[in-house]
């Protein structure tokens, strides 16, 4: 991201935009096999509401989204499955914080029960130790 302070022509005000560099669109592959223009606020708001409540600032919410979007446009492909964008915001919040990874991890798997809720802190226990 490019911050660059600019002077209104008319009034002469300093202000500050923020520029990014796009490249080629990139696209997600739904599970459906659809393709949807990429977008990042969709990642923030997952992580935004997995973490509601929790001592998480909306700084490092868009760190997070940021570093996603930044490996992407990495990748080798524009076309990127739904399923991978998932897998790296849920490892991103395993790192930040654990009740955020559950809550993101609980409706991203669609979890039925109790018992598959029970199952993934198991796991989670099982990995700290």
């Amino acid at each position: 991201m490019v911050r660059r302070r600019r002077c209104c022509k008319k009034c002469n005000k300093r202000f500050t935009t923020h520029e990014r560099i796009e490249l080629i669109p990139l696209a997600v592959i739904k599970k459906d096999e659809r393709r949807e223009s990429f977008n990042r606020d969709k990642i923030a708001r997952g992580i935004l509401k997995a973490c509601e409540k929790r001592l998480i600032s909306m700084l490092q919410i868009e760190q997070i989204a940021e570093e996603i979007e930044e490996k992407l446009k990495r990748s080798s492909s524009n076309e990127i499955k739904s399923h991978a964008i998932g897998q790296m915001v849920m490892n991103r919040l395993k790192t930040l914080d654990e009740i955020a990874y559950v809550r993101f991890v609980s409706v991203y798997r669609h979890f039925e029960d109790a018992s598959s809720f029970v199952k993934e802190t198991d796991r989670i226990k099982m990995v700290k130790k």
